[in-house]
């Protein structure tokens, strides 16, 4: 199995960006799947481009897209994303498209399928913060992931896709003492939780507040791996 990781470039005037810092970390093969590293800048329209282009290549099981969110405190897996771009600053390019739908033809929101309960719990069982978002914004990282679950809904219907957000790394908070950061090894084994569960959880976990229903011990990993039974 392929898992395709992308991650932004900087932006914003920072100098580097945590998402990119930490894919570049994230081992190149996980439960037996290969992970495809993927940079992608930080613009609108050229990013879908040149993910939708990996897809089309590498033709994956799995699309997981990893952007910042500067001011969040946990590793943040995203619900849903929306059809529109809507952005508070420029791009990398200059581009700054206000109330624009992303697709016209597309749905007014299109829902991650990947098992982001799942996700959380095992980010969690790592001793780090994480919760369920149900807000991917409405910049680039928002537009990335509409653009991606687009692409999978009209051609790929049998791989599955979505998107995390990971909080500023250390470094990045030296002038922001009021912001948040996680250091960078956390968040990479934070990610790497999440792939664990995006592969071992055909279907998400029933959750309430983010307490388990259902989890199996996988002994030969020695890790607790959610499950859902439908």
């Amino acid at each position: 199995m392929k898992l395709l990781l992308t991650a932004f470039s900087p932006f914003g005037g920072e100098k580097i960006n945590p998402s990119l810092e930490a894919v570049k970390l994230v081992k190149d093969k996980i439960l037996e799947t290969d992970i495809i590293k993927l940079e992608v800048p930080t613009v609108f329209g050229k990013s879908i481009k040149i993910v939708a282009e990996a897809i089309e290549k590498e033709k994956p099981d799995y699309v997981l897209c990893i952007g910042q969110a500067g001011g969040r405190e946990g590793i943040t897996p995203e619900r849903v994303a929306i059809n529109i771009d809507d952005a508070r600053i420029p791009d990398n390019e200059g581009n700054q498209p206000i109330d624009t739908p992303i697709f016209a033809d597309g749905e007014a929101a299109y829902f991650s399928n990947l098992p982001v309960k799942a996700m959380v719990e095992a980010i969690k069982k790592e001793g780090l913060k994480s919760s369920l978002s149900n807000s991917a914004g409405t910049y680039v990282c928002n537009h990335l992931m509409y653009g991606v679950l687009y692409a999978l809904d009209k051609k790929y219907k049998g791989a599955k896709g979505g998107f995390i957000h990971v909080p500023y790394i250390t470094e990045q908070t030296v002038d922001k003492p009021d912001k948040p950061s996680m250091p960078l090894e956390d968040i990479v084994r934070g990610l790497e939780a999440a792939i664990k569960a995006i592969i071992c959880n055909e279907n998400d976990i029933k959750t309430v507040g983010g307490s388990e229903v259902y989890k199996k011990i996988e002994k030969s990993l020695d890790i607790l791996i959610p499950i859902v039974y439908t």
